[in-house]
């Protein structure tokens, strides 16, 4: 039997969450070869049982597999994106909200960590250091990033 962690989690922190399918593995073994980096463990994890998430505002924290992979090659190619922002080659970016903060993960000496990107300023800082501290931080009252 599959143990379901990310979908207890996310059902425990947003009982009203209605959560997709499974990504296809497919999909998440093209993501990694698109972008030529190995998805976070958590992040592939998560995948393989919700093919992403959407918090009640309908915001997409965790985009579907298929998302990422497209979201990740425009933003990588857009010749805006070159002249105006740092490179992306190093960030997965998974997530988002309607108010322009996109969420990613950047490969640190210490492991991925996730960051949220303000594509206004560039700014890239910290917003967690897990998966789990996300989601708890999205799906949770009082959340700063999404409203």
């Amino acid at each position: 039997m599959i143990q379901s962690v990310w979908r207890e989690l996310i059902g425990d922190l947003y009982p009203e969450a209605e959560l997709p399918e499974p990504a296809d593995e497919a999909v998440l073994v093209g993501i990694e070869k698109a972008l030529g980096m190995a998805l976070p463990l958590e992040l592939a994890g998560l995948l393989r049982e919700t093919d992403g998430v959407t918090n009640d505002y309908g915001d997409a924290i965790v985009w579907p597999a298929q998302r990422i992979a497209e979201d990740n090659l425009a933003m990588r190619a857009d010749p805006d994106s070159v002249e105006l922002y740092a490179p992306f080659d190093a960030l997965i970016f998974f997530g988002d909200t309607d108010m322009g903060p996109q969420f990613a993960y950047a490969y640190t000496d210490y492991g991925p960590a996730i960051i949220v990107w303000d594509h206004e300023t560039d700014q890239r800082r910290l917003a967690a250091v897990s998966l789990r501290d996300y989601l708890v931080r999205c799906l949770t009252e009082g959340n700063a990033w999404f409203r």
